[in-house]
């Protein structure tokens, strides 16, 4: 049988709802997912590494790229730029291997219109005041950041419709499951397996000619 286009996974949703953790969670558990990694204009963290959290480049850098068509999707975000390589995500989808992608709301709306058979998924905090708290404990942004990050997640909770499901990140592992279940479903669509409905029917024209 013919192998399938790979499954475009999309994580999405506000700062501090727990994407990061989802994701490396997938990946965890499923070791044959592809992970696309961005480029971003913003500084290191601790422990970051170029070339596996991000490709940390310069503004003019991801400006180049992005006039030569080179990012699938790209957004600034509060004074940075992100990203997503185009080339090496299409390469993968065509391998038939599943890619995922933890991408900002911005980043995710541009996929969804150039890419609108990927597979959205909005994750969000059980309540605004959790949220507050785990961005406050990640102790990677100034005090600055963080405020503009909390008066922004209202706005972006509005994104919520444009996904095709929305998964509540009270427990990591218990919302990385209903990934998984979204996931599993996600690859026995008509429109993703209707080649084996030809390969059915081509082997029986087969058997008809003997």
């Amino acid at each position: 049988m013919v192998k399938p286009q790979g499954l475009l996974l999309v994580l999405s949703g506000p700062s501090g709802a727990g994407k990061g953790t989802i994701c490396q969670m997938l990946r965890e558990k499923l070791p044959d997912l592809a992970y696309s990694v961005s480029v971003t204009t913003r500084q290191a963290r601790n422990g970051e590494v170029d070339g596996v959290n991000y490709f940390f480049k310069s503004v003019e850098e991801v400006k180049q790229m992005i006039a030569e068509g080179e990012l699938l999707e790209y957004a600034e975000v509060y004074g940075n730029y992100y990203g997503t390589p185009r080339s090496y995500v299409m390469e993968l989808l065509n391998q038939g291997k599943d890619v995922i992608l933890e991408i900002d709301i911005q980043g995710a709306m541009q996929i969804k219109k150039r890419f609108p058979d990927g597979v959205f998924v909005f994750i969000v905090p059980p309540s605004l005041d959790e949220l507050c708290s785990r961005i406050y404990k990640r102790g990677t942004d100034s005090e600055d950041v963080i405020k503009r990050r909390l008066a922004s997640a209202t706005g972006e909770l509005a994104y919520a419709n444009e996904y095709d499901y929305i998964v509540v990140n009270d427990v990591a592992q218990k919302a990385t499951s209903k990934v998984l279940t979204i996931m599993e479903a996600e690859r026995y669509r008509a429109a993703r397996t209707y080649f084996i409905i030809n390969e059915i029917c081509h082997a029986a024209h087969k058997e008809r000619e003997i």
